[in-house]
């Protein structure tokens, strides 16, 4: 079966979110909303695919003009974590069931439990951002 892209249902998608370069930490925050709802989403249609794409490559845009790639090379994984957890709005009970049970989520947060490939993985997944980060 052929899936054909709409015009007039992205149209849509495009008028209900209108998005636009990424300027202002508000603006950063409404991205990650729409990112993180068709995240999640079951069954996205071409449209929606083609919609988050494009909010992806705007917040990619905005954190490599806001945090640079060579800063984050120097911070830790938990340094990385954390600073993820803050720009996004979640807070450490966002990552339980994620990644672990509260104390696990714990241990992470404060540095005294290492982040597992699978974790890392997860947490890439959860802040559209390369697992590497993370190890």
């Amino acid at each position: 079966m052929t899936l054909i892209f709409n015009r007039e249902q992205y149209k849509e998608l495009l008028i209900k979110y209108q998005p636009k370069v990424i300027e202002t930490e508000e603006e950063y925050r409404q991205a990650l909303t729409v990112v993180e709802y068709f995240v999640f989403k079951k069954d996205r249609t071409l449209e929606e695919v083609a919609l988050y794409d494009l909010a992806i490559i705007l917040v990619t845009d905005y954190e490599s003009k806001t945090c640079p790639m060579d800063d984050w090379r120097t911070q830790s994984p938990t340094e990385m974590l954390q600073y993820l957890l803050e720009s996004s709005g979640k807070k450490q009970s966002d990552l339980v069931g994620i990644i672990g049970s509260s104390g696990i989520v714990s241990e992470v947060i404060n540095g005294k439990r290492s982040i597992s490939k699978s974790q890392a993985k997860k947490l890439g997944e959860m802040f559209q951002v390369s697992p590497s980060l993370f190890i």
